[in-house]
């Protein structure tokens, strides 16, 4: 082998490593945030009868999930529900806006 490929080798070793471990640092920077998902916009799995992304059926539902920054989740602004109620994303399944 020439020593071109060797470098080759190892540096495509080093970015792949690297690559990895800024997957992972994102990774932890997320949580899961209930109830501030569009209808078919969630990340995964939305309650029973849905199996994982996109498949919520209602705007907000509260037992949909989107990954959010950490620590951004209960900050952000969504529309009042239809009574006037306001309505916050949730670090829990919420018992709102669930499909009839």
């Amino acid at each position: 082998m020439s020593n071109t490929a060797k470098t080759l080798v190892i540096a495509s070793a080093v970015a792949a490593a690297v690559a990895g471990s800024a997957t992972t640092a994102t990774a932890q920077a997320k949580e899961k945030c209930y109830g501030i998902s569009k209808a078919g916009q969630n990340d995964c799995a939305a309650g029973p009868g849905t199996t994982c992304a996109g498949t919520s059926t209602v705007d907000y539902q509260g037992n949909a999930w989107t990954l959010v920054d950490a620590g951004t989740c209960t900050d952000i602004e969504l529309p009042a529900q239809a009574d006037g109620t306001p309505r916050k994303g949730s670090l829990e399944p919420l018992e709102r806006d669930l499909p009839a």
